[in-house]
């Protein structure tokens, strides 16, 4: 019998240098309270929230007028209101640093690199915010971007919102109707848009896109410089203008930053609009700080200096997460582009080279890392990392192996999940506390999270619905175009009264832990039985024949039946004897009841631009049912490969 064993255990030096540690001790004196453990501090946070949260708005030292109430709560989640007196403003938090150490350090592949030092980035945000304060820019305007991760797009987003604008953002890979689906809803004062951009080497033009897109918005557009003709793109658009013209005749001054309630709408995010028109998520500038500033403080460990990079595009809620790491003083190593372009090494080279403290990626990267044959361990000094954070699926329990017989032995991986509808995370790594192979470390602090059965009772040991029982700071303000709240209550509160359910099909570990097996409206169903699509799938791509793999529910015979699509590797058919390994693989690694009827070998995957596969999509074409926003996938003539199939008819 073997004895179940850590990945990783913080070492007491390691827990002494965490923020958490002193955090813990710090609220123990201001409450005259002690806390044995992280999990003890847990269930105070949620059982006093509006002590937790004005903490972490102190400790943290938020700039602004916190007022006398930290919570009002009636008991009704959507009632809930925090700091209802508070005023402050979003960009003067992620601004409080000065001077001439680098605020943001930029590549773009292999193409491009520069960086910004703090002042630097404040003086380029003072043009832009004299700049859009000229045009008319103010409290509730929005502002719109197509654009890539670049220190540009971060210095715009800072000045609109200095201003109480709301940003809203995609990135420039995105067709034109699937931006117009997003910023034709939210009607934007201004538009902004790069003049190209690169991707695996090749230079990628959008001036037909954006011109189009122009011609519909119908507003003034900014083009900044990057990768193409900013003046050639410029002077074929009607009232635009180049980044240089638009801030021309503005010199640097002191940056004025407008002090609005902590409701205040910051960000505006979209859900993916697989299944139709995305939802336009609106999200508070005060909850967002908060909740950021607790992950980036507490469940990160990041201190001022700290190298923070997430690869992520400008149409993920992860660039907006990783720009508040601006208001725990980090440095944000920003990248664009493909991660493995030039080669599968190019990240781990910018880690290496500028000392990453923090490497945030996706499931899937992992995933194609361990599959490429890559070894970071052996071919790159990544001393500096302290902590790997990975999300967009759940990460696999032999994707928590890799890393840390693959990438660094001596590093806090953290598997974190939430989403764009709390552009947060609901549960996430610990740094006080140890690794399991394929768990997620807990819940967030100040969050009531649970995991519930059909009937509403609370489970352990068993899959059931990731609820939240108890309101949060980062919970939307409110969807766009939604004025009697029908689309957000329908989002969240329908399943069970009072109590949000995300969508997630989970399940707590022994340890305390979670484990997401899936989506809930992707969870199959067959004979009566939930499965999770992740369970599968932690199965078969661990296979060297299979790179990637999707699974949905067919309706058959009355029931449900398991259908496995694979993309398999070079040099591989799925011949009799594949067929049979991978429901071998399956019915071992799960149950019986895993096991698909029908294994099918396709060339593609529709996922959509922030990576994540597209169960529904490919559900609905299987059963010949239209998609209605195509717009939405990176690559919707994938879904071509999935309709009107033969083996699916018998």
């Amino acid at each position: 019998m073997t004895i179940e064993m850590p990945l990783w255990t913080p070492s007491e030096d390691f827990k002494n240098a965490q923020p958490l540690s002193r955090f813990m001790t710090w609220l123990s004196e201001r409450e005259g309270t002690t806390f044995p453990d992280v999990d003890a501090l847990h269930v105070w946070s949620v059982e006093n929230r509006d002590k937790f949260w004005s903490a972490i708005w102190d400790f943290c030292g938020v700039e602004g007028e916190k007022g006398e109430h930290a919570l009002i709560d009636d008991g009704r989640m959507l009632e809930a209101r925090f700091f209802p007196d508070a005023r402050l403003n979003f960009a003067q938090n992620l601004l409080r640093q000065s001077g001439e150490t680098d605020a943001l350090i930029f590549r773009g592949e292999d193409k491009v690199s520069y960086r910004w030092g703090w002042d630097e980035l404040k003086g380029r945000v003072s043009r832009l915010q004299q700049a859009f304060a000229a045009m008319g820019i103010g409290e509730g305007d929005r502002v719109a971007a197509m654009m890539p991760n670049l220190p540009e797009t971060i210095a715009c987003m800072l000045a609109a919102t200095s201003l109480g604008a709301i940003w809203s953002s995609c990135s420039p890979d995105f067709g034109p109707q699937g931006v117009l689906d997003r910023f034709g809803q939210i009607e934007p004062k201004l538009f902004i848009t790069c003049d190209g951009y690169w991707y695996n080497g090749k230079l990628q033009d959008v001036s037909a896109k954006v011109r189009d897109v122009a011609a519909e918005l119908k507003v003034p557009v900014l083009v900044v410089p990057y990768a193409g003709d900013a003046a050639a793109l410029a002077g074929s658009i009607p009232n635009a203008r180049t980044l240089e013209q638009f801030v021309e005749g503005f010199e640097v001054r002191p940056l004025e930053f407008r002090q609005l309630p902590f409701s205040h709408p910051l960000y505006i995010l979209f859900s993916s609009g697989t299944t139709g028109v995305p939802k336009c998520i609106v999200h508070s500038a005060g909850g967002t700080l908060l909740q950021h500033l607790k992950e980036h403080v507490l469940h990160c460990g990041i201190q001022p200096g700290d190298r923070l990079f997430y690869f992520t595009t400008c149409g993920w809620m992860m660039w907006n997460w990783l720009a508040s790491g601006l208001a725990a003083g980090a440095t944000l190593c920003l990248f664009d582009g493909s991660p493995f372009a030039p080669n599968g090494s190019v990240l781990f080279d910018y880690a290496a080279e500028e000392k990453f403290a923090v490497f945030g990626t996706s499931a899937k990267y992992i995933d194609a890392v361990r599959k490429s044959g890559l070894e970071p361990l052996k071919s790159h000094d990544l001393s500096a990392l302290r902590l790997i954070t990975s999300t967009g699926s759940p990460l696999s329990p032999e994707g928590f192996t890799f890393v840390y017989e693959g990438i660094k032995r001596d590093v806090h991986l953290a598997s974190i999940s939430g989403g764009t509808d709390i552009v947060s995370c609901f549960v996430l790594g610990n740094p006080l506390k140890p690794v399991w192979r394929g768990e997620i470390q807990g819940p967030g602090l100040g969050l009531a999270m649970d995991v519930w059965n059909d009937d509403g009772q609370s489970v352990r040991g068993e899959k059931g619905e990731l609820v939240c029982t108890k309101a949060f700071p980062s919970m939307p303000v409110m969807f766009w175009n939604d004025p009697d709240g029908k689309k957000y209550r329908a989002a969240y509160f329908e399943r069970f009264d009072n109590v949000w359910c995300h969508g997630d099909f989970a399940e707590w570990t022994s340890h305390g832990g979670l484990v997401i097996h899936g989506r809930s409206d992707a969870t199959l169903n067959p004979g009566g039985v939930r499965i999770g699509t992740a369970e599968i799938y932690n199965q078969v791509e661990q296979m060297p024949e299979v790179l990637e793999a999707l699974c949905i529910g067919q309706d058959w015979d009355d029931d449900v039946r398991v259908i496995l699509f694979v993309r398999l590797a070079n040099g591989y058919t799925l011949d009799d004897n594949l067929v049979a390994a991978i429901k071998n693989r399956i019915r071992t690694g799960c149950t019986p009841r895993h096991v698909p009827a029908r294994i099918i070998a396709v060339t593609d995957i529709p996922r959509t631009k922030s990576g994540k596969i597209v169960e529904l999509a490919v559900r609905e074409v299987v059963h010949g049912r239209p998609v209605k926003n195509k717009e939405a996938l990176a690559n919707p003539e994938a879904l071509d490969l999935f309709a009107d199939l033969d083996v699916l008819k018998s």
